[in-house]
């Protein structure tokens, strides 16, 4: 056998070999490793930062090629209502409405009005920079419970809806659209027209007969933190409320204090009144029923805070024929008792004008009389002119007053004789009424005309406190009729008081010190003298000379400047009524004289004379019936 040699060029060849596949294997790796890096590099730039802001998790926005995980984990929350969360409305967004008057502000997420800015108001001061926002910071929810027909319970709040903004002429309609699918939802339609704070809203439903369940309604619930917007906290929350309209035009409204409730039915409208401004949902079709609740959030009076009230409304919407179709409106601006009657939809009860009489002088002498002295003139001086009118009106029935008590006093010594003279009650009221009779004078005239007058005086404790006409009208030392007008700056609180001093109702006070002064001896003449058992009218009138102006001064030291304005002048003008008609027309000798002459005639009764005579009568008979048997 051959012995086979070394091969020297074998060997150089195959190291040569292996150095080249090494060679290449190594330039293959550093292509790769460039080719990734610029793929990574490239991938970096195209694709956004995730937005760790969002509440709901990134899902695709091409309806066309859906993650299928994403819809998966979408249909078992939302069940039909999933084909909302693979719209582009899942990302969140909003949508503006606005006009000259208002800004609205509507969420995609829940569709409802997430912002409401009253754009010709300022909250506390005049140019404090600040505008009256009723909702903004989440203080209000708009939400329907819907419940399904795969026994799921949704809060439209949860979902996405998805927003169409078009112009209808000068109006703005938006539609926002919960989709089931293509051409199943679930619609809120808003239309805001050109300076109007009232909102056409519908409600209503396409293709979901079989997504809604069929026997159970879907519930709204409506709530919201009330702002604070003026400068008193107490006066504002006093008149912060929900008031609602029920079974064909009835009004009420939620009590005041904590945990107060209302149930009414076949309500038509909800209003949430913030002192000067309202939140109002209307409905053409009755709500069948309603919950409505309200709670105190201001604990402390002395410590400043951002909401006054929580109010809330929970109410059915039923089904018609598996769908859902409400024809419904929203009012966010001011609590305008005229604007709110312009609308015809009894709105006008929003503002608190008293009820029965007290509000048909509101309505329909206070309200028109104040608002051509506001047309032509400073608010604090058609304040003047105002009080002055209404003292003019109300000054014959001032008169009579006066004159009824010049002649009790003219009979008070014989009344007196009368008193000590007979001892029995029967028989001096008996023989009272007929020197009354005799004189020519009614008792009741001094009271009659009085109590005529006091029905204007509580109205007006109701008109001033609801003018926002008032509001941030300053008048000589008040910055704001419609607050109050403080001078001095207290370092503590007293309680009922406050931690400041107002000098309106110090003047009002001072004037109704010497008004009663004046008056005391008048009515002190017409006061019967003090019997056993009964309170001295002397007496009390005496001791409330006192006490009136100082619950003047202590009730109206935080209430509006302007009323304590009108107090003010009403009492200096009554006063300034009551002297000129004591010098220039009661002269208490020819009241005298025309009494006695009065006695020399036949005695003519009034009918008031006549039915306490026979009364007086009737007691006497009973009596003498008693002492035979």
């Amino acid at each position: 056998m051959e012995e086979k040699k070394f091969d020297k060029n074998s060997v150089i060849g195959f190291a040569l070999l292996f150095v080249l596949i090494l060679w290449m294997m190594y330039n293959s790796s550093q292509e790769q490793q460039k080719a990734q890096t610029g793929k990574a590099t490239t991938a970096q730039k195209s694709t956004p930062k995730k937005d760790t802001s969002a509440a709901t998790p990134a899902l695709p926005t091409d309806t066309t090629a859906t993650d299928s995980n994403a819809v998966k984990a979408a249909e078992s929350k939302f069940g039909k209502f999933a084909y909302a969360a693979t719209l582009p409305a899942a990302k969140g967004g909003t949508t503006v409405l606005e006009n000259d008057l208002v800004k609205i502000v509507v969420a995609n997420q829940g569709g409802a009005v997430q912002q409401v800015t009253l754009k010709k108001f300022e909250k506390f001061r005049k140019n404090s920079g600040q505008l009256v926002q009723l909702v903004d910071q989440k203080n209000a929810q708009f939400n329907l419970e819907i419940k399904t027909t795969d026994n799921r319970v949704l809060q439209t709040k949860d979902l996405f809806f998805e927003p169409q903004l078009t112009k209808v002429g000068a109006d703005q309609v938006l539609s926002m659209k919960l989709k089931a699918g293509p051409n199943a939802f679930l619609e809120y339609k808003y239309v805001l027209k050109a300076k109007d704070y009232m909102l056409d809203f519908d409600v209503r439903s396409q293709g979901l007969r079989n997504v809604l369940a069929p026997n159970d309604p879907v519930q709204l619930d409506w709530s919201l933190k009330t702002f604070r917007n003026e400068i008193s906290i107490p006066y504002e929350n006093r008149y912060t409320e929900t008031i609602f309209e029920y079974e064909d035009g009835k009004d009420d409204y939620v009590g005041q204090g904590q945990g107060k409730e209302e149930n009414p039915e076949a309500v038509t409208y909800v209003a949430y009144r913030q002192h000067f401004f309202a939140s109002v949902l209307m409905t053409n079709k009755p709500f069948k029923t309603a919950k409505l609740t309200s709670d105190d959030l201001v604990k402390d009076a002395e410590k400043d805070t951002v909401f006054t009230k929580q109010l809330t409304t929970r109410v059915p919407l039923e089904l018609a024929q598996g769908e859902l179709d409400y024809k419904m409106n929203w009012y966010f601006g001011p609590a305008d008792y005229q604007l709110l009657n312009n609308y015809d939809r009894n709105l006008d009860e929003v503002v608190p004008m008293g009820w029965g009489i007290f509000g048909w002088i509101n309505k329909f002498i206070f309200v028109p009389l104040f608002g051509l002295l506001g047309g032509w003139m400073a608010f604090g001086w058609a304040i003047i002119l105002f009080t002055i009118i209404i003292k003019l009106a109300m000054s014959p029935i001032t008169f009579k007053s006066f004159l009824s008590q010049a002649k009790m006093k003219v009979l008070r010594p014989e009344i007196t004789e009368l008193n000590t003279k007979y001892k029995d009650p029967v028989k001096r009221q008996q023989e009272m009424m007929k020197l009354y009779s005799k004189a020519g004078v009614n008792p009741m005239a001094g009271c009659i005309p009085a109590l005529i007058q006091l029905p204007f005086v509580y109205a007006s404790f109701q008109f001033f406190p609801a003018a926002i006409e008032l509001r941030q009208k300053s008048f000589l030392w008040a910055e704001d009729l419609s607050s109050f007008d403080a001078i001095v700056k207290l370092p503590f609180y007293i309680p009922l008081y406050g931690n400041h001093i107002s000098l309106f109702p110090i003047l009002a006070a001072i004037a109704i010190f010497f008004y009663m002064k004046m008056t005391s001896g008048d009515n002190a003449a017409m006061a019967q003298p003090a019997q056993e058992g009964m309170p001295d009218m002397a007496k009390l009138m005496k001791i409330m000379i006192y006490v009136s102006p100082i619950m003047m001064l202590i009730f109206f030291n935080s209430y509006g400047s302007g009323l304590s304005l009108y107090n003010f002048m009403s009492n200096v003008v009554t006063i300034g009524v009551m002297l000129v008609i004591k010098k220039y027309f009661i002269d208490s000798d020819k009241i005298h004289a025309q009494i006695q002459e009065n006695k020399q005639k036949p005695a003519k009764e009034s009918k008031f004379q006549r039915k306490m005579r026979e009364m007086m009568e009737q007691a006497e008979a009973q009596k003498q019936l008693k002492g035979k048997k």
